[in-house]
């Protein structure tokens, strides 16, 4: 008898991407497996602590190419700060071969998208909304900046093997709806932490609908579900997007088989849509703008890595075309890129926006992350930026919309929030040129071997060396410092803004700003115990949710945080607590959060005993009695707690 090779199961497209980069584990939801990463791209507040845990890491040399840093949040020069960070970082990108894209070059999710994307390979990035690189059929996630640096130094990046979840989209969009409503239409299904652990993959006959850039909108807002990372197909719009930037040559079909199985399977009918907008404050309050037509307005906002495209702003640029914006409203254009930038100027639509009465600021994050363009206090904000969190805006009392550039363009026109399609004219349908301008001379290359050894980092005294963390001792008594509610951000944790960014690079300037949103006192507080066994935070559902931002977890650990206590966590948190040594654990009762209040002492014997022996672990409320969790923590991630966190483990291995 002759034997017979077994049929090979057809593949969706994340399970290949996924096989084409595994190091280690299996594709089984909720294992931890490992992947090979090709690129890497840093934002420079959060690259700051990436070349700087290089340095502690003592890497020589990156293995991730191309590896990518851009300077697009802190544009702001107020003082010297960012100014300071932008030298610090080119020296950094000189001594560690890194490419180097300079303030004004623009964003970095779709100016990386333009110059350095690759159909079917894998980045990384630290920053959440590096998912936008699935757009092109990359396997792009966003991780801790600690993670990003390892990936960097050659190592595999570690996530627990997401669900696939597979979205069908069917039909055509009607006029006046685009791809920011599809994915509000998700949140609206969904909700900010339904995606947790997946990988949306988008196909169905309603992509030929869909152009590179408004996939990009989809994927990068997919990571406001919680997701993993959103995929999609690398098709002819993909390649049309390639070809119109020089860059045909880089392009490859990528396509899942043909009966191929998803974990969970999904339907939306394009020609159904309506336009969506998500109220203050979270992405997934989302109703149809028919039901807040009319409420007052103040600004209008386009532009951020939600709304990327050269579309984005040529559709507005052609519905305020001879009109002017409504008095007392401000409509904030915020280019996205040099490119995008140049080909508006090129093709005639800046023109029309300037002559609008609307505001041109700089290509980069700006407003959307409150660098900038912050709205007055209570006054209706449309932006169409990925996240609405209170205070993101810049400032703390906002009240800040999600929603499409047609809808922020009509309300802009009409002085009230308006409905786009009650507008009196035909819809502007609108395509990339053929060929977009291209400069890539603006990008300063890496530097030969030879020649970055013996470049010096331009340090100051606010990129200090990174704080020496020490392991988790196996016996913890210590007090519950503060108790939050569900769905506290990163932002919450470690706020943004020009007030607070330009201190990221240095742990120590920026920890006094830590949860001063929530709770002023808790950094003194925090402060205190450092020295006295450290101490515990409470949280609910979903903490951690949002920016990828490794400070809101290194801060506070530097300040003392020793264990989080939360019903659940977002991803990426949770990752990053790990790797900076705090201990994440999950209520198996969830009612049992409401046992514990500000003050109360929580001992936990044999920690390290406890969570190798299973994945549960006890703990003593003190004068309360007895409480349970869930760690889920893999044989590595115990060993990461057992030392202290990722590079006191790199170190003790090289050693």
């Amino acid at each position: 008898m002759t034997s017979q090779a077994s049929p090979v199961a057809p593949l969706n497209l994340a399970q290949k991407l996924i096989s084409d980069h595994l190091v280690s584990g299996e594709l089984l939801p909720e294992s931890e497996i490992a992947l090979r990463i090709d690129q890497a791209l840093l934002q420079d507040v959060l690259g700051t602590l990436v070349m700087l845990e290089l340095e502690a890491m003592g890497i020589d040399r990156v293995h991730t190419q191309p590896s990518v840093q851009y300077i697009d949040h802190g544009l702001v020069q107020a003082d010297n700060l960012n100014a300071e960070t932008y030298l610090f970082l080119k020296s950094a990108c000189e001594r560690f071969g890194v490419w180097y894209s300079g303030p004004g070059n623009g964003i970095s999710h779709p100016v990386h998208m333009e110059n350095f994307g690759v159909p079917g390979q894998s980045l990384v990035g630290c920053d959440s909304h590096t998912t936008s690189a699935g757009a092109l059929g990359m396997l792009a996630i966003g991780a801790g900046g600690i993670e990003v640096a390892m990936a960097m130094a050659g190592e595999p990046l570690y996530i627990t093997m997401p669900r696939i979840w597979g979205v069908r989209l069917e039909g055509r969009l009607p006029d006046w709806v685009s791809a920011k409503d599809v994915v509000l239409e998700l949140l609206r299904r969904h909700g900010v932490s339904g995606g947790k652990n997946s990988i949306l993959e988008f196909y169905g006959p309603g992509l030929d609908e869909l152009s590179a850039m408004d996939r990009l909108v989809i994927a990068n807002m997919g990571t406001e579900m919680g997701a993993t990372t959103s995929v999609f197909p690398s098709d002819d719009s993909t390649r049309r997007f390639m070809a119109a930037r020089g860059r045909e040559d880089d392009w490859q079909p990528l396509a899942a088989d043909p009966g191929c199985h998803y974990d969970v399977e999904e339907v939306i009918d394009l020609s159904t849509l309506v336009p969506l907008i998500a109220l203050p404050s979270s992405p997934d309050k989302v109703v149809p703008v028919s039901e807040v037509v009319g409420q007052p307005l103040h600004q209008a906002y386009i532009g951020s890595s939600g709304n990327p495209g050269y579309r984005d702003f040529a559709i507005v640029s052609s519905m305020v075309k001879g009109r002017s914006v409504a008095d007392g409203i401000s409509l904030d254009i915020n280019p996205s890129s040099r490119q995008v930038l140049s080909t508006l100027i090129q093709e005639g639509y800046l023109g029309e926006l300037v002559a609008s009465g609307a505001r041109l600021h700089q290509a980069g994050c700006n407003g959307c992350i409150g660098m900038g363009q912050a709205p007055a206090v209570g006054r209706n904000s449309l932006r169409t930026v990925p996240r609405n969190f209170p205070g993101r805006s810049g400032t703390r009392e906002d009240s800040v919309f999600l929603c499409s550039p047609e809808t922020a363009a009509a309300s802009a026109l009409a002085g009230v929030i308006s409905d786009p399609r009650s507008l009196p004219m035909d819809y502007p349908r609108i395509n990339e040129p053929d060929a977009m301008v291209v400069n890539r001379d603006v990008f300063t290359s890496p530097l030969p071997l030879d020649q970055a050894r013996l470049t010096p980092l331009q340090k100051t005294d606010n990129t200090p060396a990174l704080p020496k963390l020490h392991p988790l001792p196996d016996r913890l008594e210590i007090p519950v410092l503060l108790v939050t509610g569900d769905n506290i951000s990163t932002d919450d944790i470690m706020p943004a803004g020009q007030r607070v960014m330009p201190y990221w690079s240095s742990i120590y300037a920026s920890a006094p700003f830590t949860f001063e949103a929530v709770d002023a006192e808790y950094a003194q507080r925090a402060e205190a115990t450092r020295n006295l066994g450290g101490h515990i935070i409470v949280g609910g559902h979903n903490y951690g949710q949002g920016s990828s931002r490794e400070n809101a977890a290194l801060v506070p650990r530097y300040l003392g945080l020793q264990a989080v206590l939360a019903k659940s966590f977002a991803r990426i948190h949770w990752q990053n607590l790990i790797c900076f040594g705090a201990l994440p654990l999950t209520f198996i009762n969830e009612n049992d959060a409401e046992r514990l209040a500000l003050g109360d002492s929580v001992v936990i014997e044999n920690l390290h005993t406890q969570i190798a022996d299973g994945p549960t672990l006890e703990a003593e409320i003190v004068g309360k009695g007895m409480i349970h969790f869930h760690h889920g923590l893999s044989e590595r991630q115990r060993e990461l707690l057992r030392v202290g966190g990722v590079i006191n483990h790199l170190k003790a291995r090289q050693a």
